[in-house]
């Protein structure tokens, strides 16, 4: 065995589950078991979303806080860590526990390995579709946003990734921060004839014309299968409304129950809704409307393994989520009698590329699209001591980095940052590149901002956002995270009401002055006037930032202290 099958060897063995004494071929047929799916019934939907331009394996650290308030406590998606397992039925220090949850992260990822990356997607889909005839690949969005190429090719990178991966359907979120001019090329250029690109909730905002169209149906063994869209509603808000300004979005409630009847009076035995709603949006909806055999959903990039069986007055709907960044492919198998879908299968299968043999095709393709930016994505700006990773309800360590540097390197008192919950993640001792560093922070509106502002206003952004996250009604939620601080030192009641869940904010040990100014950083502001303005791209920012620091010591959190959260099983202090 030479060295190259020996290490091949070892990521079998460890990823497999085998002692290092375990023969190489039983290694290999335990990952092969590992994707072994039977088929079931004869309607079959593979689904991905929140994949954040992510072509290669990558490493990402899921939550240890996603916190449950009111009604949604104790409930999916909102378990982490050893509740998430115990509800799942996973056991701890598996590749599945490694794959859902944050615990023992570094050293599971060292046994484990990479996730995701198209090229072994790919060879998955085409596995699956084989033993499933006429299987559709949906695309749940936030596809062609999330990474240096992407940003810098218009997002045609992942279009031609979607369409060599065999994407069957899409509905859009993150896609729309390239303006409508450049969806539309894409929709009518690109993925004319190949793709359906649906949405029903988006419309003209003069007319109330459907924009694209809001369901594609297709015959699947001799079933009827309707796929209906569902876009993120709160685009115009939760990114620039200067991208989209022609058409409208919204939950549009209404007008899903009458798509919902108008295919159903077409025939469709099989109604599904490809959602990016996030999931907390998606069970509300499963209560409220009726006819849909299944939501598939993404946005808030929960990994869930089984599905939630939600009542209405048409029966059950079942509401699932697939992660995010490419670490999961869902397999929805129905089976259909007597023009109804009478039993189901789901599984949420994790990709570890060490399992999965790339396919040579979608290899090349990555490798096409990367080789005029390998230099630059290659930059190494410093090295990390701890692990980098951006997720939870108030503040991850790679956004703590973007913090300091905006403090830093601005000059600011006190500094804010989005609640992104895309962003890979890095193990202690990895090099942080500039492509790292873009997977943080590639938008098209990454400019920086330094602005003085009232102790009072400061409190109404918190309030504002925390509204957003936490508030009781999930049509009032956009599905982010709190805005991570950094300087300022605050308490928040989550379970509080609008307005009066922030309190004891401090700076420097002093309470804020609410009619005091500071000087405040921040970045990817959604107004056109900050946009005119110009303000230094983030990403130049935080690179100068790690090349002053060269090693990023173990960051230390500045997150608020959280009430009312004792014994809450969507967190876990670590």
């Amino acid at each position: 065995m030479n060295r190259r099958e020996f290490m091949q060897a070892l990521a079998f063995a460890s990823a497999g589950g085998m002692s290092l004494q375990s023969s190489f071929a039983n290694a290999q047929s335990a990952a092969q078991k590992f994707y072994n799916l039977p088929k079931f019934g004869n309607v079959h939907l593979l689904h991905f979303t929140d994949c954040h331009a992510q072509l290669l394996p990558i490493y990402f650290r899921e939550p240890n806080v996603n916190l449950g308030i009111g009604s949604q406590y104790g409930k999916e998606p909102h378990l982490v860590g050893e509740a998430f397992l115990k509800a799942n039925g996973i056991k701890p220090g598996t590749r599945d526990a490694h794959a859902f949850t944050y615990l023992d992260f570094a050293a599971a990822a060292q046994t484990y390995g990479k996730m995701g990356g198209f090229a072994h997607m790919s060879t998955l889909v085409k596995q699956l579709k084989a033993s499933r005839p006429g299987a559709l690949l949906l695309d749940g969005g936030d596809t062609w946003q999330g990474s240096g190429t992407a940003l810098w090719t218009n997002g045609q990178d992942m279009v031609d990734a979607a369409l060599n991966l065999g994407v069957d359907i899409m509905t859009p979120h993150w896609e729309m921060t390239l303006g409508e001019k450049r969806v539309m090329e894409i929709v009518q250029k690109d993925f004319q004839g190949k793709v359906s690109f649906i949405a029903q909730n988006i419309k003209t905002a003069d007319f109330g014309d459907q924009v694209f169209s809001p369901y594609t149906i297709r015959n699947m063994n001799g079933v009827s299968v309707a796929i209906i869209g569902q876009a993120f509603p709160y685009t115009p808000i939760a990114n620039p409304r200067y991208f989209t300004p022609d058409w409208t979005f919204g939950i549009q409630e209404e007008n899903l129950q009458k798509m919902i009847d108008e295919v159903k009076g077409k025939g469709a035995k099989v109604v599904v809704l490809l959602s990016h709603n996030g999931m907390d949006v998606d069970l509300k909806m499963a209560s409220r409307v009726r006819g849909l055999d299944a939501i598939m959903g993404g946005h808030t990039h929960d990994g869930v393994p089984i599905p939630v069986k939600v009542k209405n007055a048409g029966g059950i709907t079942l509401v699932t989520n697939a992660g995010s960044n490419g670490k999961f492919l869902g397999v929805l198998d129905f089976d259909v009698k007597g023009g109804k879908a009478v039993d189901f299968r789901y599984k949420l299968l994790p990709i570890f590329s060490n399992l999965l043999p790339a396919d040579p095709a979608m290899t090349q393709l990555i490798k096409k699209v990367r080789a005029p930016y390998e230099t630059k994505l290659a930059e190494k700006l410093a090295i990390t001591e701890g692990t980098l990773y951006r997720r939870g309800n108030f503040n991850g360590s790679f956004d703590q980095v973007i913090l300091d540097g905006l403090l830093k390197q601005k000059n600011a008192e006190i500094a804010f940052s989005p609640g992104f919950r895309w962003g890979t993640s890095l193990l202690p001792g990895q090099a942080i590149t500039m492509e790292n560093l873009l997977d943080q922070t590639a938008i098209t509106y990454p400019y920086t901002t330094v602005a003085p502002m009232s102790g009072a206003t400061i409190k109404t952004i918190l309030e504002d956002v925390a509204d957003n996250l936490f508030n009781p009604d999930p049509y009032y939620q956009q599905g982010g995270d709190m805005v991570r601080v950094g300087g300022l030192q605050y308490t928040i009641d989550p379970a509080g009401s609008m307005g009066s869940r922030i309190s004891e904010m401090r700076l420097n040990g002093e309470l804020l002055d609410a009619n005091k100014t500071y000087r405040v950083a921040g970045w990817a502001p959604v107004s056109e006037e900050a946009k005119s303005a110009g303000g230094e791209p983030i990403w130049d920012v935080i690179a100068r930032h790690l090349r002053d620091v060269k090693t990023v010591k173990a960051v230390k959190l500045n997150e608020p202290i959280i009430k009312g959260v004792k014994g809450n099983p969507g967190m876990a202090a670590i």
